[in-house]
């Protein structure tokens, strides 16, 4: 959670650092929370045990959950209280579980019943109010009865990215696990995460299209994406690739800049040692886009 405590002297946020400006409409933070959250990298050590870490003992059935603490920042950031978020990518329900941390309302869409199940659970373990959820594939956002019909504040979602993890696994993941087989999200075959490169960026690009269809003008799109490894072919940028595609296949689409956000509890892997330069990446990216 952002606090209101950052020394204005770093901050530069001038006299109106400790209060809200009136004519601020996309938050309810003060001017030295504004800048403070304006750093472009974020490094965290979230605890992945005890009550800080709100059920990652539960939510690390996830290939990828996202720490609900991050989520709760981002959302402070791009809405108001008691405003709605989307994700059609919620998984084991990060987003949903910061929308409860920062008292918004928050609607999750994954096609996995049993990682939505793992929400719920963790909701019941953590005491946090449960979010709406829809158990569906997000082609589908438009029959859907908890999103048709309404206005969103913010889409925020953490996509899988293709099938990096469909793909036999090597380093840290083979490490912890002793075995190199996949880590899917699932089997199926209309997920996201079992799709080659360029079908992925396709089905990602109609999906939020969907999505922003149901955000608010002036509205903001925050999506995570985290680059695999480079290739004779292609630079696999997936953070670059995205900042062009989304604006491309969304009218009116802008693709505002980014945040950074390092990972400071993954372990580093001696990757090509001793042999050749690969990178351990300990950070993703974290996409704005704003609905004109």
């Amino acid at each position: 959670m952002m606090k209101d405590d950052t020394p204005a002297a770093a901050t530069n946020a001038g006299p109106a650092a400790g209060r809200v400006d009136p004519r601020n409409r996309l938050n309810d933070l003060t001017g030295r929370e504004w800048v403070y959250f304006l750093q472009s990298v974020q490094c965290t050590a979230y605890p992945v045990r005890g009550r800080e870490s709100y059920g990652h003992n539960l939510r690390r059935a996830h290939p990828s959950p996202k720490p609900p603490q991050l989520m709760a920042d981002l959302i402070r950031f791009f809405t108001r209280a008691d405003g709605w978020v989307l994700d059609p990518f919620a998984g084991v329900g990060g987003t949903l579980l910061g929308c409860a941390l920062a008292g918004r309302h928050g609607v999750g869409v994954d096609l996995s019943p049993d990682y939505l199940a793992i929400y719920r659970q963790v909701c019941a373990q953590e005491g946090l109010a449960e979010q709406v959820t829809a158990c569906a594939d997000a082609r589908t956002l438009a029959a859907l009865p908890a999103v048709a019909g309404r206005i969103f504040d913010l889409v925020l979602t953490d996509p899988p990215y293709g099938d990096m993890l469909a793909r036999p696994q090597d380093g840290e993941k083979k490490k912890r696990t002793g075995s190199a087989a996949p880590t899917p999200f699932s089997t199926r075959p209309e997920d996201l995460g079992n799709l080659p490169y360029a079908a992925f960026l396709d089905a990602l690009a109609t999906i939020l299209a969907g999505a922003v269809a149901y955000l608010k003008p002036a509205g903001y799109l925050v999506v995570f994406a985290k680059d695999f490894q480079p290739t004779a072919t292609h630079h696999n940028m997936l953070h670059a690739d995205l900042a062009a595609r989304l604006p491309a296949a969304i009218p009116g689409l802008r693709f505002r800049g980014y945040k950074i956000w390092v990972d400071q509890t993954v372990r580093l892997y001696p990757f090509g040692y001793p042999f050749q330069f690969v990178a351990n990446q300990l950070h993703q990216y974290i996409l704005v886009f704003q609905r004109p």
